[in-house]
Order: C-alpha cells, then structure tokens, then sequence
C-alpha cells in the first residue's frame, strides 16, 4: 500500500512538474541572422516614410499592426499619405540611432532613439527628438512590427525658462 501512494505521488510531481514548465514563457534566442534581419526592418521603416511610400511601409508591419493609435494596413498606408502631403514629411527624414533588441516570448523587443531632420533647412534642422518602443514577430515573410509607439522626448525646462512669462 505504501508502495502505491509513494508511486501515485511521484507520478502526480511529475505530471504537475511538467504542466508548469510548458506553462513558463519560452527562453527565446535569437540568431546573428535574426538581428540582421530586424536591423534591415528598421532600415526598410525609415526609407519607406521618408521616401512617402505608403504600401512599403505598411508592409513592415504585420496586417493588423499597430503604430500610436493606428491598425492595419489602410491606416497606416493613409498616415504616409497625410505625412507628405499634410505634415511637411517630403523633407524630413528619420535618422535612428542605439537600436536594442531583445528577445521576448513572442519574437522581440526593440527600442531605438530618434532625430526627425528637416532637410530642407539651411543648415538642416532637428524638428524632434523620440524614442520607439516596439513589438516584433517573426512572420512568414520575415520581421515585422506588431507595435511600435512613439515617446516624444521634450526638452528639459530650465530655471530661466520656468521663470519667464
């Protein structure tokens, strides 16, 4: 009888064991091709922008991806379209800079700083200074962005600053 409960026991550890360690997140690696392949993402994002290809830089999100309070494809190929034509987008660029990625259970976390330049200004001009934080999952047809949001970064405001009027 002993025998049993002890057998009965070890077999409930076991099964108990191995349902919580398939619960637990995967430990996620990524390749040197991996990091590569995201580094050419972002790439791809600020050309895409820049240039005022609506569908390229769609297409460096997953369908229903998210950029700020954006989904899916037509919105995001309508905000190239509103960033051209409205906002002045033909003679800004995205320069980006300190890239991190980060393995995560559901692909990668990226974080990268950004400068927006106005190149038509003489000398160019930085307009504004962010970072992005970002989700990304590896599809069928390589690295996407699921999501990404943008933090302004304001400049800091000094004594003198704070005191006028």
């Amino acid at each position: 009888m002993l025998k049993r409960s002890t057998l009965a026991l070890l077999v409930a550890l076991i099964l108990g064991s191995l349902t919580w360690l398939l619960a637990q997140p995967r430990n996620t690696k990524l390749t040197a091709d991996d990091y590569v392949e995201i580094q050419q993402l972002y790439a791809r994002y600020n050309n895409a922008i820049d240039s005022g290809d609506g569908e390229a830089y769609a297409a460096t999100f997953v369908p229903d991806g998210a950029f700020n309070t954006l989904a899916g494809h037509d919105a995001l190929v309508g905000f190239i379209h509103n960033w051209r034509q409205k906002m002045g987008g033909a003679n800004q660029r995205h320069w980006n800079t300190n890239l991190t990625i980060t393995p995560a259970p559901e692909g990668a976390s990226g974080s990268v700083y950004l400068l927006l330049v106005d190149v038509g200004a003489r000398p160019p001009a930085i307009l504004a200074a962010a970072t992005y934080e970002d989700q990304l999952v590896k599809t069928a047809a390589g690295w996407r962005f699921k999501k990404r949001v943008t933090h302004n970064e304001d400049p800091p405001r000094t004594a003198a600053v704070a005191g006028k009027k």
